[in-house]
């Protein structure tokens, strides 16, 4: 053997030989052993089952060994705690080649293996960003001991944080980690195809961004712009038009019959509600979904590992790469929202030896089906989203100066802003929010020293402060017990509505009688039933489609159809919907202003948020009523000679345009915006639901206004 596997330790290379028996590495992990083995930062890319985890894993182990790394010297970060039970065995596997070991740190390990960790360290800790912060900032960890050995961090999924504000607080923590290791902390993100590569490595890196040497390594993964325009898509791809999810549970109860079937939905509530329906038809069904409790998703995801002829039904839970065994087909109810989660989605089939990926989308409705038209057709043209992180996350910089501060004791009012070496936006520029914690009694301040004040200490006291170390806010939940036995948590809005008669839950895929609820302790004591269960949650982000992706579902109404099979019925459908909405709504290489005398609509099929920030620019044209991915409601009165006008100052005003205004929901939903002076607060929510590179390109467009009688 000679290449890249000449630097890897002789016995890691035993292992994957003779233990393994692989007759050699991918692409992927032969390539990533010179940057990692040489210390640069890198993103590793590969689809879904590409073997990133062992391209990081082996010259890790091999970086150990040679330079004697001791006590915890590598971070392995996941987004979900499931993903890390999963990966806890195969990763201490590998490390016991060489006579190492790890182990598992999150919310659901037990006080005793906690204990276990602080007394013998392991060489790999696998943990979420949050409990690494709750050890940072936690009086029972020795921190500076446990931590301050870490040489390297794996971030695993490292795409699926850096689009939320998850991604800024694992930042944030990072830095304060290699403050407290005092050296530079190698970064390694795994991810599965994304838009921008580089742009994710710059991000991940930090403060190192420009000064610490980083690679992209995707020898899989040809870029975007290499790829031909005719070139075909990878895989068995359906279309189909089933018109209802009741429709749905039929197909699937007779199709691909003794396979492993896994069908993604995109809310609880249509995952409860195809699972009873699968149920009810006979089919050995199991359900996983983030409501689910624990046990029972543990339970249903390793039935499913083990069975063959069944189904299981989840959210995007199973999208990331937990292991359920080998799939053979993947069933997808309507659309994902993004291509980056479709091309997860078909990544868990086509593993075995001579299979191939595949998936079956099944429309329910008319706008699912153009929507999953629309995505198909990106795929097919080699598109995937960039992932671009959330503007001005003001309210995390408020929660890491708390956090920061609870977890020294007190804090130079001089000297903070060295704590994240210098990353914005959690440095100077932060001094108005730290201004705001002292006059609001969140921080103290005493001889030049910052402390935590009682304001902080009755918002976050309880629970040791663990609510300080969650980047999310979620509806208040209830625990649904069935005797001893925990099924999951339920929304309030689902034992609050106005419902006649007995209330009654759909939850694991299966209908329960209310008996108690105790309001206090938010939980809910159920009985099992015959039908009738309601499954509700509520949803408080911001939906909508991206520009790109409203454009593509405009040209599949103007004609062009994705390079994958359509069924009589899908392709039936979208020849009824070009008929009736293309003409009205679309024109060739413009936007339309249709005027009626009850309405008047401007199609700028740009998607929602460029939607909300032209309607911000246009207001003398716009109602206020709330856009949608498609257009915006104008003044029904408005003409065509003042709609010039309007046009022409938009236009003018270009490159600066107008944020979109917000209602108290959009800020409610961003955690510790009550620790905000509420002018930043509500400046955030806005700047987050603007696309104004969306509403440039659509104010650069010709416009047609028509009049219609």
């Amino acid at each position: 053997m000679t290449g890249p596997w000449d630097r890897l330790d002789a016995v890691v290379m035993h292992h994957i030989v003779n233990t393994l028996g692989w007759p050699g590495l991918r692409p992927l992990q032969q390539d990533a052993i010179a940057p990692i083995l040489d210390g640069a930062d890198a993103i590793l890319l590969a689809p879904t089952a590409g073997g990133k985890t062992e391209a990081a894993c082996f010259p890790l182990l091999t970086a150990m060994t040679n330079q004697e790394w001791t006590g915890i010297s590598v971070l392995y970060l996941c987004p979900l705690k499931a993903l890390l039970n999963n990966l806890e065995h195969r990763l201490d596997s590998y490390a016991q080649w060489i006579g190492r070991h790890a182990a598992l740190w999150h919310g659901d390990v037990t006080p005793s293996r906690r204990n276990r960790i602080r007394r013998d360290p392991p060489d790999i800790l696998l943990t979420t960003p949050e409990s690494l912060e709750a050890m940072l900032i936690g009086t029972k960890t020795e921190h500076d001991i446990l931590l301050g050995t870490v040489r390297a961090v794996v971030v695993d999924e490292v795409h699926a944080f850096a689009g939320d504000d998850r991604g800024w607080h694992l930042l944030a923590v990072l830095e304060r980690l290699q403050r407290l290791t005092g050296r530079p902390i190698q970064r390694i993100g795994l991810s599965a195809t994304v838009g921008n590569p580089d742009e994710l490595l710059t991000w991940l890196q930090g403060s190192g961004a420009g000064s610490r040497p980083g690679q992209v390594v995707a020898p899989d993964v040809l870029p975007v712009s290499e790829i031909p325009a005719s070139s075909a898509p990878t895989g068995e791809v359906e279309l189909d038009y089933v018109g209802s999810l009741e429709n749905a549970a039929k197909v699937i109860a007779v199709l691909h019959l003794g396979e492993k079937r896994l069908v993604f939905c995109d809310s609880r509530r249509q995952v409860e509600e195809l699972g009873a329906a699968l149920r009810e038809r006979g089919v050995t069904v199991f359900l996983s979904h983030a409501s689910l409790s624990i046990d029972e998703r543990t339970r249903a995801e390793l039935a499913f590992a083990e069975a063959r002829d069944c189904v299981i039904v989840a959210t995007s839970t199973l999208e990331l790469g937990i292991d359920v065994g080998d799939l053979d087909r993947v069933i997808q109810i309507d659309a994902p929202a993004t291509v980056a989660s479709f091309l997860q989605r078909i990544g868990r089939t086509g593993r075995r030896t001579g299979t191939t990926r595949n998936c079956l989308f099944l429309a329910t409705t008319e706008d699912a089906l153009l929507q999953a038209a629309g995505l198909l057709l990106l795929w097919a043209r080699g598109w995937v989203e960039p992932i671009t992180p959330p503007a001005q996350p003001r309210h995390l910089v408020a929660q890491q100066l708390l956090a920061v501060t609870l977890q020294h004791g007190t804090l130079g009012d001089r000297i903070w802003t060295e704590e994240w070496n210098g990353l914005a936006p959690f440095d100077a520029s932060a001094a108005p929010i730290l201004r705001h914690l002292l006059a609001n009694g969140y921080l103290d301040e005493d001889g030049g020293l910052l402390h935590i004040g009682p304001a902080a200490e009755k918002r976050f006291g309880t629970r040791h402060f663990l609510e300080l170390t969650a980047a999310f806010t979620a509806p208040p939940q209830f625990t649904v017990l069935a005797g001893r036995q925990e099924i999951g948590q339920a929304d309030l809005s689902a034992l609050t509505d106005d419902r006649a008669g007995a209330r009654r839950l759909l939850l694991a895929g299966r209908s329960w009688q209310v008996g108690y609820i105790d309001w206090k302790r938010r939980r809910v004591f159920v009985e099992p039933a015959d039908g009738g269960g309601v499954a509700k949650w509520s949803d408080r982000g911001i939906r909508g489609l991206s520009f790109e992706f409203t454009r593509a579902i405009r040209a599949v109404l103007r004609g062009a159809d994705p390079p994958v099979d359509l069924t009589r019925r899908a392709t039936a459908r979208l020849a009824e919907l070009r008929a009736a909405r293309a003409s009205s709504t679309i024109d060739d290489g413009t936007t339309v202003v249709h005027s009626g005398p009850a309405a008047t609509r401007w199609w700028t099929w740009a998607g929602y948020r460029a939607n909300a920030t032209l309607a911000a620019g246009l207001p003398t044209a716009a109602t206020g009523r709330r856009p949608d991915d498609f257009g915006i409601t104008l003044r029904p009165d408005l003409t065509a000679e003042e709609w010039l006008i309007v046009l022409t100052t938009a236009r003018a005003a270009l490159p600066d345009l107008e944020l979109p205004t917000v209602d108290r929901r959009a800020v409610d939903g961003l955690k510790f915006s009550d620790v905000l002076p509420p002018d930043l607060a509500g400046a955030t929510a806005s700047a987050r639901l603007a696309d104004l590179d969306g509403a440039r390109r659509v104010l650069s467009e010709n416009v047609r206004f028509l009049r219609i009688a």
